[in-house]
């Protein structure tokens, strides 16, 4: 997933202002989404995160009997959206006071995108057309696999799709003046004494046609039929009904047009997330050695998200398969780790690994940066201050943070804390205490706060006995 990208995204349909559109977060599923595409949804572990949707690379018409060609879709009026945004901060201290190291320096961060685009949607009576096509027999392979694994699928029914190959760019430049060793951003490093300045510049071009934003609807299906939810709440019914055989006769667990197989209590408060969390941690009684192989080897593919993926996909297979590198290590460290709990080790590392997957790249690199400058706790305390009192507002609502826990944030790990819950969509200046809750921000905060809770758990010295209460630790 590209940053730049993925923030001209967010942008663009946060000015579009339909809250079913959703942005496209990588560029490689920008050229895979179309009219029509079938879209898989993973349940998540959590309550309070949702996992980001996996385009495949298949249709509806796919798994539809071949018929007259689908009429066109609708085109509304293009939408052009320009977006530059220029941040220009400043940050001073000592790093080390016997050492006598000091610095103050500014940085400044400039991005920018230019979309023309336009909405492309499907009439309504096209879907009626397509509900008279019955499904292929025998069905496709791949739906008999998703059919297997009891996913959810989506079919996308409207696109902003680009008129134009837009040049995405991000220009960042930084000035350090006094005595260092220390990086005052993700930039790049300063050593030395003296005065200098970095300038780095990306520039990503996104091809003419490919998708930012869409729609989905979910995809039923019931025997040899199958159907759209239009108009209905995506509620707990699942994409395929699970059969139940009992004395000889087959049926299922749900009707198709009225009940639901999965109810959930909805979480009502901040402490409901912290027990989810706490439970996870509880239950995987991971060992010293294993929650240290766990943690660095973590720490080494925050850089790669595909190597994260593949990483959830073993332990959602319960497989070791041929997993090189990182993840392979932190595989056959909890297949040797005799003590723990396999299979609740495996929910953890899950657990963790979502979250993870819920923030953005800007974010992973900051979480790398924190984990080396042992910060983990401050920052989670931190996200807690802004997620406890905040955690039922639906509104934009002014909030001042506690002086006293920014007091341990310094220098550079104050500004690697600020990118983090900035990248979060809170309004965050780094030289002011004063910031504002949005309500968009709870959930990757909440990702946030459980990948925080897990990693400074795996930091620590030694597990904590299993009777003692853990309140204090998230």
């Amino acid at each position: 997933m590209s940053s730049m990208f993925e923030r001209a995204t967010w942008g663009l349909v946060k000015e579009i202002g339909d809250k079913e559109l959703k942005p496209v977060r990588s560029l490689l599923s920008a050229t895979k989404i179309r009219q029509y595409s079938l879209v898989q949804k993973k349940r998540s572990l959590s309550l309070f995160w949702e996992l980001p949707d996996i385009p495949l690379d298949v249709s509806l018409l796919h798994i539809l009997e071949p018929s007259s060609p689908v009429p066109d879709a609708a085109v509304k009026a293009p939408v052009l959206f320009s977006d530059t945004v220029v941040n220009k901060q400043q940050a001073g201290g000592s790093v080390n006071a016997v050492a006598d190291v000091s610095f103050s320096g500014e940085a400044t961060q400039c991005h920018g995108s230019s979309f023309e685009c336009q909405i492309v949607t499907t009439p309504f009576e096209t879907w009626t057309e397509l509900q008279k096509r019955k499904l292929r027999d025998p069905e496709p392979s791949f739906l008999v696999e998703i059919r297997n694994a009891l996913m959810k699928l989506y079919v996308v029914t409207e696109t902003v799709e680009l008129l134009n190959s837009p040049e995405l760019h991000d220009l960042s430049s930084q000035s350090i003046l006094g005595k260092f060793c220390i990086a005052l951003k993700i930039f790049g490093k300063g050593e030395g004494q003296g005065s200098g300045c970095q300038v780095r510049e990306k520039k990503l071009t996104v091809p003419q046609g490919s998708v930012v934003a869409y729609k989905r609807k979910r995809l039923m299906f019931k025997g040899k039929g199958w159907r759209i939810l239009h108009f209905a709440k995506d509620d707990g019914r699942k994409t395929f009904p699970r059969e139940i055989l009992d004395l000889g006769l087959v049926c299922t667990t749900e009707d198709i047009s009225e009940g639901t197989e999965e109810v959930f209590c909805a979480p009502k408060e901040f402490k409901d997330l912290q027990e989810e969390v706490l439970r996870r941690i509880r239950e995987a009684q991971l060992s010293k050695n294993t929650r240290d192989t766990v943690f660095s080897n973590i720490r080494a593919m925050l850089g790669d998200r595909e190597a994260l993926q593949d990483l959830m996909n073993m332990l959602e297979e319960d497989s070791l398969g041929d997993l090189s590198g990182p993840g392979g290590t932190i595989l056959n460290e909890l297949q040797n780790d005799s003590k723990c709990h396999y299979i609740y080790s495996e929910d953890l590392i899950l657990y963790l690994l979502e979250a993870i997957m819920v923030l953005s790249d800007i974010q992973h690199d900051l979480l790398a940066y924190s984990m080396e400058k042992e910060i983990l706790s401050q920052q989670r305390d931190l996200v807690r201050s802004f997620l406890e009192p905040n955690f039922l507002c639906s509104g934009s609502v002014p909030f001042t943070l506690n002086p006293e826990l920014l007091a341990p944030l310094q220098g550079e790990s104050l500004s690697i804390t600020y990118g983090l819950l900035a990248e979060c969509g809170l309004k965050m200046e780094l030289n002011s205490p004063t910031s504002a809750w949005e309500p968009e921000a709870k959930e990757p905060l909440c990702a946030l706060y459980g990948a925080l809770c897990i990693l400074q758990h795996l930091a620590e010295a030694s597990v904590p006995p299993g009777g003692q209460d853990w309140e204090f630790v998230l």
